[in-house]
């Protein structure tokens, strides 16, 4: 597979996931939330603080796939191993961990003001963050590597 492949290849890998990131977060979660505030009204009250709530989760995602398309670029002009796609694959491990933290914080401020259900802060919170924490881990160990790689690269365009 040649670089421009592979570029194109993640360039629409990331297309998708922003497609399928605003089904879930703009179309999906609201007709959900609306049907259960319809069926259970005991629960309207809850549907605008989660609503926002999971949009403000939402930017640092839609932000980070920002950087995976700089990555991706970088990766079609052959410059794979660069100090910027460190940079760039740092940010996105500090967004992820942010927004674990974010939605840890709020999953537990949304139940203690009584407006979630103790299943999900017990069941789906802890999912969520893990694989939060998992991308953070991940995009940090490659970064290092990339940052690595580029010193390396550097080192050799200086040698004859």
């Amino acid at each position: 597979m040649t670089q421009k492949n592979l570029s194109t290849w993640l360039k629409a890998v990331i297309i998708g996931t922003g497609f399928f990131g605003i089904a879930v977060f703009f179309l999906i979660i609201p007709a959900y939330g609306k049907s259960l505030a319809s069926t259970a009204p005991e629960f309207a009250y809850c549907y605008w603080p989660w609503q926002i709530f999971l949009w403000l989760c939402s930017l640092p995602c839609f932000v980070s796939l920002v950087f995976g398309w700089k990555i991706a670029k970088n990766i079609g002009n052959d410059n794979s191993f660069s100090f910027e796609n460190a940079k760039n694959l740092k940010i996105i491990s500090c967004l992820a961990a942010g927004d674990s933290a974010f939605f840890f914080l709020g999953n537990w401020a949304l139940l203690f003001m009584n407006m979630s259900h103790p299943g999900v802060a017990i069941i789906f919170a802890p999912l969520v963050i893990f694989v939060g924490i998992a991308v953070a881990v991940v995009c940090a160990a490659l970064s290092h590597l990339v940052y690595k790689s580029a010193v390396m690269q550097a080192e050799n365009d200086l040698t004859i």
